[in-house]
């Protein structure tokens, strides 16, 4: 089952990964986690990376795509795999296709004024780090320590609807794109979690994937 995830942020695209890829039996690769690796071991595509990185430059499309290749010819991944974080762009997901052939994609649907309502609302304790929402903690008080809970400056409702501005704008190519290919499968991510796993699940199934 190889299966690329997408989803705005704060629509539970990585509690759900999580829960799939545990079902499923497969690896998550993470774009992010390949690069901090190749870069730490100094591999030659991570020593190109870091070139990048370190003069504040995009790593090209090009270095990403020849890390994701090598971790996807690992043994590991010859049953399946999810990918996190790839592809962002229409580039990326042509060029994809000449190193991995996807079963399916799994889009989670969530309106843009629940992401707002479930981001804006988080807090954090800067004591302990325990996340919680207004709704569970009206109080202003972290649960777990009484200490003061804050918002992040990237949770605020403003900033919020300016990264779903980004999101929409970046990721409604590849949905069509995908959409056209009939890999496609919209999911009503404003169900309960354990829901939202059950249709993802039983939606591939249908497919046969």
């Amino acid at each position: 089952m190889k299966l690329i995830f997408l989803g705005p942020p704060g629509a539970g695209k990585g509690t759900q990964a999580e829960r799939v890829i545990e079902r499923l039996g497969v690896p998550q690769i993470s774009t992010g986690e390949l690069l901090r690796r190749a870069m730490k071991e100094g591999t030659e595509t991570g020593v190109k990376a870091r070139g990048y990185i370190e003069s504040g430059a995009l790593v090209p499309d090009e270095i990403v795509l020849d890390l994701v290749a090598e971790r996807l010819a690992q043994p590991d991944c010859q049953n399946g795999y999810l990918l996190d974080g790839f592809p962002r762009t229409l580039n990326q997901a042509e060029a994809l296709e000449r190193v991995a052939q996807m079963d399916a994609v799994v889009n989670i649907q969530v309106p843009d004024e629940v992401i707002v309502k479930r981001l804006s609302g988080r807090r954090v304790c800067a004591a302990c780090g325990h996340t919680t929402h207004v709704d569970l903690a009206p109080d202003g008080v972290c649960p777990k320590c009484g200490k003061p809970l804050t918002q992040r400056k990237d949770d605020d409702a403003s900033a919020v609807a300016n990264r779903l501005v980004v999101y929409a704008k970046q990721t409604q190519p590849l949905i069509e794109y995908y959409e056209k290919k009939g890999l496609l499968l919209s999911v009503d991510g404003c169900q309960e979690m354990n829901a939202v796993t059950e249709e993802i699940l039983a939606r591939l199934q249908e497919l046969g994937r």
